[in-house]
């Protein structure tokens, strides 16, 4: 099923956030083209370590190694390498736009534009053109040239000082999860572009901020009525007021999720607290919160007598949401993953053989009419020059070996 097989995609993608972009529109069988800048491209392809046909290595042991962050961010992109600084660079790329349905780019706010290259420019040679642009704080306001990655983002939007323990200092999110969300939001934002230019033949431009959408994961929840209500920021592992958290038991620990009445009596049955439920101090979620220093004490000695394994069959029993907190590595093991296809051994070109644990990301939606494409691997440098080159602006070889001698791809 390749319901963007009929769109082509222009991506001038460095790092995270964009490539993810560009590999969710492919996921859908759009045809991306990565721009890269002749004999460098993408600053990741530079970032180990580095996979190969003799495996995986900190530092580059062949020209057909690729960095593993590079294979993991640009399956299913074509390359071409093309200097937009270039006079002619700058021309081809016109024509490229001419041609195609979407342009993602994630350069800093402006680039674009000084190249010549922004959607004001773009959308005068192809006015359906859908044109989006992400960037850490958008493309105007008081931040928008200040320069920004995960880390920045996290700090600025407040995430920070809601991750973490109550007595300990603000803590970033383990994943990038800026440059990640964003181009999802970005990704059904194109799609919904799309969808507007089939009923009036409109393009337009998007943009797309980075702080802007933590924003928006993190006031889905009444964040503001904890700041009035004088409540911790950082609430830890557990629930700001609620028995639901984080529980050590002997030989490791266990997730609970304990909303209402009904979750608190199955709670105390499961692990055979009649005393808990029968304590007045506890009978209602207003109560529980007000003696949630008590009541926390009370379940972690509790949990102390039990293995993973007890609370875990104990809480199941009951109907109680629970689950281990399991190792990177446990979770990596894991065959639920590999058998519905999200996570896919990873494959580098010129190597038929999985490399040991490492992986690729699949997609974690299945449709019932059929999968979706399968990516291709990442590219090398250039990969696709002859291809895109021949089929979309009628270059032959000798007019490439010309424009590569002449540093313009």
């Amino acid at each position: 099923m390749e319901p963007l097989k009929d769109i082509r995609v222009l991506a001038v993608t460095v790092y995270l956030a964009g490539p993810f972009l560009s590999m969710s529109l492919a996921r859908f069988g759009a045809e991306v083209i990565k721009i890269e800048m002749p004999g460098a491209g993408d600053v990741v392809r530079n970032m180990g370590p580095f996979a190969g046909p003799d495996g995986v290595h900190s530092e580059r042991q062949s020209e057909a190694d690729l960095s593993t962050k590079f294979i993991k961010r640009t399956q299913g992109a074509k390359s071409i390498t093309l200097n937009l600084k270039d006079a002619d660079g700058k021309r081809m790329f016109l024509s490229l736009a001419q041609q195609a349905d979407v342009i993602v780019e994630n350069l800093a706010p402006g680039s674009m534009r000084r190249l010549g290259l922004d959607y004001a420019a773009l959308s005068k040679v192809n006015p359906a053109l859908i044109y989006c642009s992400i960037s850490g704080y958008g493309q105007e306001g008081p931040y928008a040239h200040n320069p920004a990655h995960d880390h920045q983002i996290q700090a600025m939007s407040g995430m920070m000082d809601i991750n973490g323990h109550a007595d300990g200092p603000p803590t970033r999110v383990g994943v990038y999860v800026s440059d990640l969300v964003t181009p999802l939001y970005c990704c059904y934002s194109i799609m919904a572009a799309l969808r507007h230019r089939d009923q009036t033949g409109e393009g337009q431009y998007l943009d797309a901020s980075m702080m802007d959408t933590l924003a928006t994961l993190m006031f889905m929840e009444p964040l503001e009525e904890a700041i009035e209500d004088g409540l911790p920021s950082r609430a830890g592992n557990d629930a700001r007021n609620g028995p639901s958290g984080l529980y050590h038991v002997a030989d490791g620990d266990v997730m609970i999720t304990v909303t209402n009445d009904e979750r608190w009596r199955k709670l105390c049955e499961g692990l055979d607290a009649p005393d808990l439920l029968a304590d007045p101090r506890f009978a209602s979620d207003t109560s529980r919160s007000a003696h949630i220093d008590a009541l926390r004490a009370a379940l972690r000695t509790r949990f102390a007598g039990l293995s993973v394994q007890q609370a875990l069959a104990r809480l199941s029993k009951a109907d109680v949401p629970v689950a281990p907190v399991r190792t990177l590595e446990e979770a990596l093991a894991d065959r639920h993953y590999y058998e519905r296809g999200t996570l896919v051994p990873m494959r580098p070109p010129q190597r038929t053989e999985p490399l040991g644990d490492r992986v690729v990301v699949g997609f974690p939606v299945k449709f019932s009419r059929g999968p979706l494409p399968t990516l291709a691997p990442a590219p090398s440098l250039g990969m696709h020059n002859a291809d895109v080159y021949g089929k979309l602006l009628g270059l032959d070889e000798p007019a490439l070996a010309a424009l590569r001698k002449r540093g313009v791809i």
